[in-house]
């Protein structure tokens, strides 16, 4: 198996490594980092061995006063152990520690503030295009997605099935997250028709039948798990009234077309767009973090429909992007982008479109999609 050199960089200080189960956490550590202990609490002897006493962490670390890098594996299995951690880096500045974790939940109710300012937080995301080099093909990654587990897979189909079950045996069921998982199943069933779009809970509710209040809930369970994000709505200088409601997306996109149900009714280029717009989500989101400035992606939404996908916003970048499933240009295409700049002249607007010319329509810079997810890389400008 081809090795893929990834963009993320860790720190010179102790830090949070967050992200979804299969992104490549465990696989980065033992690439580019030389440790002393690696302690993985999915090993039930592990497990049981930290969870009866989290102290048992000063006496491996105290046998050595050389400088250790240590690191633990799904810390949220154990957040008991951030108390002892916390304490042995104020002790022994020769210590580092590397926590990393697929789910952000326990962590949230044990205290991570305890170690603010002892350990800087980092996140890992699915492959971008432009790690993949010229392994990156479209189609491919709108059908099973970028999850490094996914895709390095002899058999993406059934990996990609059971990614979701792994994660609702392990981190939901086992963890005891969501008392009832036929009605989470079900809830994620309809919040796939919520990808890409404005999230509406109480519509939520009613198709799955599941009061509002555990649905608000379960969102909330998807984003602790690192399974989904929202966008808010970019209200900067507001010139118009603009939607309150933010926008939902599965953290990738071959595990949205995963969960989505495909029936006769259901549009295929309905969902290919969904599927798309979720994908260059994913990557804008890669891209700012692996870069680590300032900036924040929101979308754009006004009363009277004119719509924005995503504006990068932040100290040194401002961008409009708008994302179509097409490959053909229509003028309505940029009725969004138009109105936007009407009201943000200082904004960079860009349609991408799975066309293969870049062209210049109505002032607007359209960019195929695969040539811009390929060229997007951190710590550089958007590619237009």
């Amino acid at each position: 198996m081809e090795i893929i050199e990834r963009f993320f960089q860790g720190s010179s200080q102790s830090f949070f490594l967050f992200g979804a189960r299969g992104t490549g956490k465990s696989t980065w550590i033992k690439q580019h980092t030389r440790y002393t202990q690696f302690i993985d609490l999915l090993s039930p002897d592990s497990y049981r061995e930290y969870i009866a006493k989290p102290e048992r962490l000063k006496e491996i670390v105290q046998t050595s006063q050389q400088h250790q890098l240590i690191i633990i594996d799904e810390i949220q299995k154990v957040p008991e152990l951030l108390d002892v951690v916390h304490q042995l880096i104020e002790e022994n500045k020769k210590l580092q520690f590397i926590l990393t974790g697929s789910s952000s939940r326990k962590l949230k109710r044990s205290g991570v503030d305890l170690m603010a300012g002892r350990a800087v937080v980092k996140n890992m995301y699915p492959f971008m295009a432009s790690e993949l080099g010229d392994h990156f093909d479209l189609k491919d990654a709108m059908t099973w997605g970028l999850v490094p587990l996914i895709w390095n897979s002899q058999d993406r189909d059934e990996t990609q099935q059971a990614y979701m079950t792994l994660y609702l045996k392990e981190e939901v069921q086992q963890e005891g997250i969501v008392r009832d998982i036929g009605g989470f199943s079900r809830f994620l069933e309809s919040a796939s028709f919520s990808h890409g779009s404005v999230l509406n809970i109480a519509e939520v509710s009613r198709e799955c039948q599941i009061n509002r209040k555990t649905v608000e809930g379960y969102f909330d369970v998807l984003e602790d798990l690192l399974l989904s994000f929202r966008l808010q709505v970019f209200t900067k200088r507001a010139k118009r009234i603009l939607s309150s409601h933010p926008k939902f997306y599965f953290f990738d996109a071959g595990v949205f077309r995963s969960l989505r149900p495909k029936g006769i009714i259901d549009s295929p280029n309905e969902i290919d767009g969904l599927t798309l717009e979720g994908l260059v989500a994913q990557h804008l989101r890669a891209w700012i973090a692996y870069s680590g400035n300032d900036h924040q992606i929101y979308f754009w939404r006004t009363k009277s429909g004119n719509e924005v996908d995503f504006i990068i916003y932040g100290s040194k970048y401002f961008y409009a992007i708008e994302v179509k499933n097409s490959q053909r240009i229509h003028p309505k295409d940029l009725n969004g982008l138009t109105a936007f700049v009407a009201d943000y002249p200082e904004a960079a607007p860009c349609l991408l479109y799975r066309g293969t010319e870049k062209i210049i329509h109505k002032n607007i810079l359209c960019i195929p999609v695969e040539e811009f997810l390929q060229q997007l890389k951190p710590d550089n400008p958007l590619p237009f």
